[in-house]
């Protein structure tokens, strides 16, 4: 590849060397060996395991990135915790957990994801991005940064400081991974607000805490094998909120609240001690197995979602991460978005180092990107209320996996995401399933709010690894396709969507006759089923 012709010190300057900034570092370097790569990280390595940060449940595409695209695999395996899937635990007030409906997999799915600890994993991060040949200068404060005018093709120059010298860095590239101080953001003034107002607190303590340990009922401790409840995201679901609990691989647990800021004001939860008298009122079970471990740190953040104007330049600047958007933590998508950002900016520079026209491919990137956030919100904003449902948010779980597992993560597992012609091929089913999912929330929205004060389902575990074509969706992201016979799969998933979002609306009508379709009647059809079989979930368990 050939080399800028303008003078500079580095071809890429990445600030911050979080998760986001040393990720890609080592795609750009694994890419193209030859590439000068700098990373200025405020914090001085090795950090601390347990990092108090947020983004320690990986999904699928997150967990593909680093174990493939990165090759992190061993690591993953031999440093980090094998997630046993998510788990909801429909648990509002209650002490008997083991009387409550339960959502999760009785088994392992076969696409493997991992409990990331983030200290633990930046460092090894930060020792692979050396080693890989980036400059990665750890104890650096950024104290200014000079853009290259629109359209000029000059470098840029950030000032920072280093061990109490002043130093100057000039870069073709400069990408901010700075997480939530957004240096770029602020400094371009691309900081943008979104409807999604839910707040958090989070905390963890000392040692793992184990939901098996709730129970002494033998056909509860059966319910999964192996018996390892404890190595899932569990979440504790009740109206307006969720409660997680992660746990670390250097022994310590992660847990939060995350609720609907209407319905849970912040103030009533912004201490440890608020936080704990909240949880004896909604969580009681939690809270009493909380008491045998300590406590090693809490923070809060208030209005944790946001978009961005802008996250690629045609002036040869991006934003990945938290430094740009972010959306909620329930499914965990934080490192995906930061795998897809990371991909576009590694095409981005490798067309430019090649001397190509790379301008037009960012303001494509660009739209894709946002086209995904925005798809993904719609997950989580105004579905808040629901969460408490334990008849109609297992269905909603069910229904927004697929629409992750047809369309979004078969892109990424699959290379696709800058592959044009191939989005282009596809544009007729991707624009399909979008519009099932887009008129799927409205109505899972309405059918809760029309649920209110009816008496739930009999409690039971609703067991996702027995819903076949569900699992084998699971398994067939793995699979390696021809451009035929990958565009075959994703109408195929589409048609799947179609299947089982006629099911839903028949089931929410057989609750609420007359319910409103939010135009999902016009996009179905009367072609031949995909057995989804979806009541394969609520089957009763076994004496």
């Amino acid at each position: 590849m050939q080399r800028s012709a303008a003078a500079t010190d580095t071809d890429v300057l990445i600030l911050g060397g979080g998760l986001a900034g040393l990720t890609l570092a080592i795609q750009l370097l694994r890419r193209d060996p030859g590439l000068q790569v700098t990373v200025l990280e405020r914090r001085a390595h090795p950090v601390r395991e347990a990092a108090h940060k947020v983004g320690e449940s990986t999904v699928e595409i997150g967990a593909h990135y680093f174990a493939d695209v990165l090759g992190l695999r061993a690591h993953l395996d031999d440093e980090q915790i094998r997630k046993f899937g998510f788990r909801f635990f429909f648990s509002e007030g209650r002490e008997d957990i083991d009387a409550c409906t339960e959502l999760g997999v009785s088994r392992l799915l076969p696409t493997p994801s991992w409990q990331i600890d983030r200290g633990r994993f930046e460092n090894f991060l930060g020792e692979r991005a050396r080693a890989l040949g980036a400059d990665f200068r750890d104890g650096a404060v950024v104290r200014s940064i000079e853009m290259a005018e629109t359209g000029n093709d000059a470098p840029h120059r950030v000032g920072f400081e280093r061990g109490g010298t002043a130093a100057t860095l000039v870069a073709r590239w400069v990408v901010d991974a700075s997480g939530r101080a957004g240096l770029l953001k602020r400094k371009l003034g691309l900081a943008e607000a979104n409807d999604h107002d839910a707040n958090a607190v989070w905390w963890r303590v000392e040692g793992h805490v184990d939901p098996n340990a709730w129970s002494t009922d033998p056909a509860w401790l059966r319910r999964c094998t192996p018996p390892d409840r404890w190595r899932s995201t569990n979440h504790m679901c009740g109206p307006g909120y969720w409660f997680w609990l992660i746990p670390l691989a250097s022994g310590s647990h992660s847990l939060g609240i995350v609720c609907d800021a209407k319905m849970h004001p912040l103030e009533t939860m912004n201490t440890h001690e608020r936080a704990m008298a909240w949880l004896r009122e909604h969580q009681p079970a939690v809270a009493s197995a909380l008491q045998a471990h300590a406590l090693q740190d809490f923070l809060f953040l208030r209005g944790f979602s946001y978009g961005c104007r802008e996250v690629f330049s045609a002036d040869r600047w991006a934003l990945t991460g938290e430094a740009g958007l972010f959306l909620d933590p329930f499914y965990s998508p934080g490192s995906d978005f930061i795998a897809i950002a990371n991909t576009y900016v590694c095409d981005l520079v490798e067309k430019d180092r090649a001397g190509k026209a790379f301008a037009p491919y960012a303001g494509i990137y660009q739209q894709l990107y946002f086209s995904f956030y925005e798809n993904t919100m719609t997950l989580y904003q105004d579905q808040y209320p629901l969460f408490g449902d334990e008849r109609v948010m297992p269905i909603k779980v069910i229904w927004d996996y697929t629409f992750y597992w047809a369309l979004l993560a078969p892109l990424f597992f699959g290379g696709r995401l800058t592959d044009l012609a191939m989005l282009g091929r596809l544009r007729g089913e991707l624009a399909a399933g979008s519009a099932l999912n887009r008129a799927m929330q409205p109505l899972l929205h309405d059918w809760g709010a029309r649920n209110a004060g009816a008496a739930p389902p009999a409690a039971r575990l609703l067991d996702q690894f027995r819903i076949d074509w569900f699992h084998e969706m699971n398994r067939a992201l793995g699979d390696r396709l021809e451009d035929d016979a990958f565009a075959a799969r994703i109408a195929g998933n589409v048609a799947r969507m179609r299947w089982l979002a006629a099911e839903i609306l028949a089931r929410a009508r057989g609750d609420h006759p007359g319910l409103d379709g939010h135009g999902l009647d016009a996009l179905l059809d009367d072609g031949p089923g995909i057995p989804a079989s979806l009541a394969a979930l609520w089957y009763a368990d076994a004496a």
